[in-house]
Parts: structure tokens; sequence; C-alpha cells
């Protein structure tokens, strides 16, 4: 269930660093609702990086264990593998040519009961806020889905990729999470669990007795917190005012991966949504904007260098393989360099 509102310009003050994942129109019928598609999810989880004993952070590397040496990027292709140790080579012209056509609209021609959908195929989660001009119909589609239980079904083309997706309600919320494919779960069978067998009557009800007696009316999730992640916290936070094992990272700024960084931010998605449905979307407008200032995460001008500075840099230092690296491969090459 949604969390409770706080003050509007409390809720205000958390919105510049808020920027949407994709951003693009449900179809439905004669209406086009443009929306903007926002991680729900975020990980919490408490990581730990390898680093060498001055600091200094590790890259990962293909390595050939024949030749016995890292591989730079021009060397490496993408294989199929059809047999043990048989691969069918795809080039990227090749992927390009079988991608899925661009598109930025979700057309939702399918409804179903949402209770038919299992768990097991949710993926991933998002949340779908008006764009400006469309808060009427967005409304209008959440609360008949609502109202009539049912979920939308369709496809979607995602940074290149098709997903097959479900457009859900609730609270007058649309959600829309990314769904697994058939093939892609498991069986029963798949897995060899035993035949059911018909359970002892007293030892059923023993079980039914404890389910009772720890039985609640709702679940607290926010109750049940990662003590493991809480402990090493603590530790880090022990070491650190003791002075104690504590390395420093060099002054440069590291190139991050955008896609990697996808639903890592700490945002207030409520927050969003309530300024589209009250604004028409201009608040989320809006923030984007801001978002042109100070980076999440403190990453400096540097980490924003385009591929072709980079390119520059690594040409002067005379990097081999530069012409065909990525933005980042050649950030991180210049780094070993």
């Amino acid at each position: 269930m949604p969390r409770k509102h706080h003050h509007r310009e409390a809720a205000e003050s958390r919105r510049p660093g808020l920027r949407p994942f994709w951003s693009g129109i449900i179809a439905f019928g004669l209406v086009s609702l443009p929306v903007s598609l926002y991680v729900a999810t975020r990980s919490n989880k408490v990581s730990l990086r390898m680093v060498d004993a001055d600091g200094e952070p590790l890259a990962r590397r293909y390595f050939c264990p024949n030749e016995e040496r890292p591989l730079e990027a021009d060397e490496i292709v993408r294989g199929y593998e059809v047999e043990k140790d048989q691969f069918v080579v795809v080039g990227n012209d090749e992927l390009d040519a079988i991608a899925p056509p661009k598109s930025q609209e979700i057309d939702l021609r399918r409804f179903v009961p949402a209770g038919d959908i299992d768990p097991m195929y949710f993926e991933r989660a998002y949340f779908l806020a008006p764009d400006k001009g469309a808060t009427k119909p967005y409304r209008l589609l959440a609360k008949s889905m609502e109202d009539t239980g049912r979920a939308g079904i369709a496809t979607c083309v995602i940074r290149g990729k098709e997903y097959l997706i479900a457009i859900l309600s609730s609270h007058g919320i649309l959600r829309a999470e990314i769904l697994r494919f058939a093939d892609e779960l498991r069986t029963p069978d798949d897995i060899g669990l035993p035949e059911l067998a018909k359970p002892d009557a007293a030892a059923v009800k023993k079980i039914e007795k404890a389910i009772k007696a720890g039985s609640r009316k709702t679940l607290d999730i926010d109750k049940m917190a990662d003590a493991h992640a809480q402990r090493l916290l603590k530790r880090v936070d022990e070491k650190l005012k003791a002075g104690e094992d504590v390395i420093h990272e060099p002054a440069y700024a590291e190139v991050e991966d955008d896609e990697a960084q996808e639903g890592t931010e700490p945002v207030d998605l409520m927050a969003v949504l309530k300024a589209s449905l009250e604004q028409g979307g201009d608040g989320a407008r809006a923030s984007k904007r801001k978002a042109a200032g100070p980076r999440p995460g403190g990453r400096s001008r540097k980490a924003d260098r385009s591929r072709d500075e980079l390119y520059q840099q690594a040409q002067k230092m005379d990097i081999p393989g530069r012409s065909k690296m990525t933005r980042d491969e050649l950030a991180r090459a210049i780094r070993r360099h």
C-alpha cells in the first residue's frame, strides 16, 4: 500500500534527482495516454568492492586462458554455444538487423483477471506516472482496471529489447510489471519433486495449530530488516570511527554504466506520482530540468566526459583497440594506462 504523503513542500524538496527510466504512450481503445516509467524498486544490499592494498578499485577484464593474457575490446566477439565448446558467432550488425522495431507505445488490447497472473512471472516493478495533460485518462484507466480487477497484458520495447509486461492498478496508481516468459519458469517435474501423498490427519492438525499461533492480521514488511546488512554496516562504522583499516580511493571519479545504475537512486516515487496527478505532470517535467545540477552520489563532471573526449585522450596515450571501445571501456583503459 502506498506510503502516507508528507506535506507537499516536503515532497517537492525530494524531487530534483528524479528521472524516468522510459517514456512513451499507453494506447487503449481510442485513447492515447503519455506516461513515464519509474523504477519501483532499489537495491539496498550492502556490497563490498574489490580493491588493492592501496585502495585502488579493481576492474574486471576478459581473460584468455589459452594465451594467458587479458583481451582488448576489439578482440572479443559474441557467440551462441550450440554444443560443448562449439559456438556460432553473431555480429553486431546481425543483432541490429533482428532487433525489434523501435516503439514508444504500449498497446493494451488484452485484459485478464489480475489474480490469474502467478507471482512467479513477476520480474521487475515500475510505477507509471502521467505526463502533462494526461491526468484524466490516467485516472479513468486506473479506476476502471481496479474496479474490474483486470490487468492489461502487452509487449513493450525498452532500450532495444522487447519485454512482456502487465499493467496493474492499485489505489489509483498504475504499475507496470515486467513478466518472465513461460519458458523461463521451471515446473515441479523439472525439479523432480515427489508425488503428493495423503498427509496424516494428526500431523495436519498440529501444523494448523502452529500456523494459527503465528498468524497476523497484516504483513508488517517494514519490520523485517536485513539483519546481516545492519551488522556489517555497524562493523564498518566502528572501524571508520576507530581509524582502523581505512584506505582511500584515488581522487579520480569513476565512470559508471548508466544501465548498471538502473533503480539505485534514492528517490521518493510517491511524491512524483502525487505531483503528476495534482499538476497534470508539470512537476515531473520540471524535475528533469532541475536534475541538470549535481549528479546523484556526488559524481563529478569528469565522470560525465563524452566518448569523443575520452577517445582523444586514449589517442594521445596510443591505447590499442580504442576505436571500437565504448565510453566506459575507454575510461577503464585510460585508468589502467
